[in-house]
């Protein structure tokens, strides 16, 4: 007997998906047009099907026949919210933040150095970088969530250097559970299809295999993108941002050093664009400003540069393996505007010539001018 009206929806969404595992309480059941089997997605590792339409995401998706979808798929939620394909009473995008409170900087012993670490291997420097910060225990520790930030933007393999290196990416989630850390989560908000750029980059895989937590974010209007308060910002008093930055006690952003086709370069302060939803095309026309409010509010700890291969044109996206040079490098620092300004000059740019690299200098963010940081280098 088919449910009708507001109690039909509440049965519907509270009904169990053939085959699917237990669900997070805060997942949501939507149906969609398709072939009758079941599919999960809840962020977990789980990849949902390739040509699924997923960009409400947040929820489990049973997929149904036609003439099921015309028949419960127009129906009206409890609370009067509109209940149609994709979309259901706990997918709203963003959601509200009320009181929600981005992490607080970590209070950590590492030095104030920026470590240019130099060899053949991304692993090896990775480590040798951040043991000559002192080591990530001094930064992570026990019990800490900690989120590991990369670029994983691009339906690129590591060789085109359009996303950070996946040997950089799973090194930090080993040492940060070494040090002691609860849980690590590796997530992006991709420009492509995630559930490509997390495969062909190599980054789901490898940052599973060091134990990390993978999760897909999908797409600009994924609910666990929360409209938060951005105190400092000059232009963009708040924001949709990743919920996880409110339960995480520690960020470690590991940015690729690549052209970028309106910033020139991609550093970063500009990957911590992946953090942010909503529509970041808007953006573009204050891109730097926006940035450095960005920057002002996410409270980056540690900033890991993978510069072992470097996109030197045609970015931010690439493509071709001529307009990638290795400089087989990474840049390691608490000071995230002194990690931006060495890495410019890996492409014969200096730091005041990076937007939003100025931007967060003149706002105190830290030091653009090399010859006031502390460079250390060391060579594996």
């Amino acid at each position: 007997m088919r449910a009708s009206g507001a109690e039909g929806v509440g049965a519907l969404l509270a009904a169990p998906s053939r085959g699917a595992r237990k669900r997070d309480p805060r997942l949501c059941e939507i149906v969609v047009r398709g072939t009758a089997r079941t599919e999960l997605y809840d962020g977990s590792g789980q990849t949902p099907p390739l040509h699924e339409k997923w960009e409400r995401g947040g929820c489990s998706m049973r997929k149904v026949t036609r003439r099921r979808f015309l028949a419960e798929g127009s129906l009206v939620c409890a609370g009067g919210a509109a209940f149609a394909l994709g979309v259901c009473s706990q997918c709203g995008t963003p959601k509200p933040g009320g009181e929600l409170k981005l992490k607080p900087p970590k209070q950590n012993s590492l030095t104030r150095d920026t470590v240019v670490a130099r060899g053949s291997n991304p692993s090896e420097i990775t480590e040798a970088a951040i043991a000559a910060l002192g080591g990530l225990e001094k930064l992570v520790t026990s019990g800490d969530i900690v989120i590991v930030k990369p670029n994983i933007a691009w339906d690129r393999t590591p060789e085109q250097a359009a996303n950070t290196n996946p040997e950089v990416v799973a090194a930090i989630v080993k040492l940060a559970l070494k040090a002691g850390a609860g849980e690590v989560h590796v997530f992006d908000h991709a420009i492509n299809d995630a559930r490509l750029t997390y495969k062909s980059s190599g980054i789901a895989e490898a940052a599973r295999r060091a134990g990390a937590k993978v999760g897909y974010v999908r797409g600009k209007d994924d609910p666990r993108f929360r409209d938060m308060s951005i105190p400092n910002g000059v232009i963009m008093p708040h924001w949709g941002l990743h919920d996880m930055l409110t339960r995480a006690t520690v960020l470690i952003n590991v940015p690729i050093a690549k052209h970028h086709n309106l910033t020139r370069l991609s550093l970063g302060l500009k990957n911590l664009m992946g953090l942010a939803g909503g529509d970041r095309g808007t953006w573009h026309p204050d891109i730097a400003k926006r940035l450095a409010d960005l920057s002002s509010a996410v409270n980056v700890d540690l900033t890991v540069m993978d510069a072992f291969r470097i996109l030197v044109d045609h970015g931010p996206t690439g493509g071709s393996l001529d307009d990638v040079k290795e400089t087989r490098q990474v840049i390691a620092s608490v000071d995230p505007v002194a990690v931006d300004s060495y890495a410019a000059t890996l492409f014969g740019i200096k730091g005041n010539e990076i937007g939003y690299i100025q931007e967060a200098y003149e706002r105190g963010l830290g030091e653009m001018e090399l010859s006031k940081v502390n460079l250390k280098e060391v060579t594996v």
